[in-house]
């Protein structure tokens, strides 16, 4: 499926530019397809966004990409190391993954670059963690990247919609069974993944999108899109320290 998705991204690229009307969905059917062989069921609540957007989630593991991905068409942007990584990577770059590197004189290309991906009503997705976790908790959310949001182009007409990644381990695991984290090493952690005799479930919670223009700065954008992600896993009873659930 990888192959056909380069294939027809071929046609598709000298024909629509930035605009992908086909090999979209071709991820979404990829990585639906991927869950199922690993035997991951997974479920979706709350609202599709309409309009120009983008959406931040908490991050909690390589899988991310593979549930995140059978939603709907979105694409990522991502730390520029994930483009080596074995399979992700190249499943990545085929996908139309934004990379971004952690360098101040690739800043304002990347800026530029991050723009012209929105104005093109891509639905770009981060993980403002800047890393991952294990499950149970949302790290504080860097703020660099709201900046994208907050330009003169883009301010008045931008929502941004916080995801909640929730993943419930099979029956009787740690509640951190999917998590990736610390000084894991990524094979040992797919092989631990791909060979489980039994899996639990993940739910991709929606949350209302937030409206840019509502907020002053990128801090308080920020601020609340992290407290709404948080907010899931806490009303889902996964979050450290609570004993919330809904």
């Amino acid at each position: 499926m990888l192959a056909v998705h380069m294939l027809v991204r071929l046609i598709e690229r000298p024909i629509c530019g930035h605009h992908r009307p086909v090999t979209p969905w071709i991820t979404v059917t990829v990585c639906r397809g991927a869950l199922r062989i690993i035997g991951l069921k997974h479920q979706v609540s709350g609202p599709q966004m309409q309009g120009e957007g983008a959406m931040v989630a908490n991050h909690v593991s390589w899988l991310d990409i593979f549930v995140l991905n059978s939603v709907e068409p979105l694409y990522f942007v991502s730390k520029a190391e994930v483009a080596g990584w074995p399979g992700i990577g190249l499943l990545a770059k085929a996908t139309g993954t934004l990379f971004i590197r952690r360098d101040r004189r690739e800043a304002k290309r990347q800026q530029a670059e991050l723009e012209e991906r929105l104005h093109a009503r891509h639905r770009l997705l981060f993980f403002p963690e800047g890393t991952s976790t294990d499950g149970i908790r949302v790290l504080p959310f860097k703020t660099t990247l709201f900046a994208a949001f907050m330009t003169d182009e883009l301010r008045d007409e931008m929502q941004v919609q916080p995801i909640s990644v929730l993943y419930h381990p099979p029956d009787g695991g740690d509640s951190r069974f999917y998590g990736w984290w610390g000084e894991m090493e990524f094979g040992e952690n797919l092989i631990k993944i791909l060979s489980a005799p039994r899996h639990g479930r993940v739910e991709v919670r929606r949350h209302d999108p937030i409206a840019v223009a509502t907020h002053p700065n990128r801090k308080a954008l920020a601020r609340l899109a992290e407290e709404t992600v948080r907010g899931g896993l806490r009303r889902a009873g996964l979050l450290a320290g609570s004993d919330d659930e809904g």
